[in-house]
């Protein structure tokens, strides 16, 4: 079995045997977690913000994500548990002073030095390149090394001094076992948010009922006031029911002599006055008429005799 200009065929060739695993480039893969952004694959350029699980996505990304609400929308692993702006946190970085970046490179013939980061800790002043192990407060946003955190210890952050706890300490683009911890940290937030916010309804409910129950309800001495007081104005309201009554039953027997709780009418013959005076008004001798000079029975007129 011999081939074209008496070459020999090797075992290898001819036998498939399995594939091999082929090995990342480390240098590739850190380059790519640390300068470039999670979901779009761009650049990282500012503002830059971490999720819960320490990865890093340029934030203008984040918002396109969010925003796009069509079925062709890919839910990649990257940013399916993003779920609003809330969940990501803006980053406050320290620039590296030693960095050129694309200044000096016009021909393009620069080399690019991988150990140099465009950002730095604040406090030891490692560079952010993946060499070495970053995190961030999840409450201020502020960047350090995990070595500044260990060699100062303060329940303080070191820039901005706001306080923070050890579930606020997240680490960014961490290994495997890293992000299953900050996983479970993740459901444990989302789980006690649930909570809080059905306790919430129930408690405002309560507060509600007790304001109206305390207001019905006062202390022992308001009790004894207030009955004291119900007391008063029902014997209150019971004299004005007597006395309307009694107003009532006097109008009702004087008829339409007077008012009732009127003082009675005087007649001018009574009174002191002149004879020439009383003979103005119609209750006087002279105004009246004899049985001759009344009405007619047919004609009702006063005037026919």
């Amino acid at each position: 079995m011999g081939c074209d200009g008496g070459t020999i065929p090797k075992r290898h060739e001819l036998v498939k045997g399995p594939k091999k695993v082929e090995k990342v480039d480390k240098d590739a893969e850190l380059v790519a977690q640390w300068n470039y952004c999670t979901l779009s694959q761009e650049i990282l350029r500012r503002p830059i913000v971490a999720c819960e699980l320490g990865r890093l996505y340029n934030k203008d990304a984040v918002i396109e994500f969010l925003l796009d609400k069509s079925s062709e929308k890919a839910l990649g692993k990257a940013a399916a548990h993003i779920r609003s702006i809330k969940s990501v946190t803006e980053l406050k970085l320290t620039d590296n002073p030693a960095w050129e970046g694309d200044k000096g490179n016009t021909k393009g013939d620069k080399h690019d030095d991988l150990q140099r980061a465009r950002f730095i800790c604040p406090v030891v002043g490692l560079e952010m390149n993946g060499r070495h192990r970053f995190c961030f407060l999840r409450c201020c946003g502020c960047v350090f090394s995990e070595r500044a955190l260990k060699e100062i210890k303060a329940e303080v952050c070191h820039t901005c001094g706001t306080a923070f706890q050890e579930d606020d300490v997240i680490v960014l683009n961490g290994t495997k076992e890293d992000v299953e911890i900050l996983k479970k940290r993740l459901e444990e937030r989302r789980l006690q948010a649930k909570l809080e916010k059905k306790t919430k309804k129930p408690k405002a409910a309560e507060s509600v009922s007790k304001a109206d129950v305390s207001e019905d309800l006062p202390g022992a001495s308001k009790v004894k006031i207030s009955k004291a007081e119900e007391a008063s104005a029902e014997s209150r309201e019971r004299k004005t029911t007597s006395a309307s009554r009694s107003v009532a039953a006097n109008g009702a027997s004087s008829g339409k002599a007077g008012k009732p709780g009127g003082a009675p009418k005087r007649s001018i013959a009574d009174s002191e006055e002149s004879e020439t005076y009383k003979s103005i008004f119609t209750t006087h001798s002279s105004a009246k008429r004899s049985k001759e000079e009344s009405a007619h029975w047919v004609t009702h007129t006063s005037y026919c005799f």
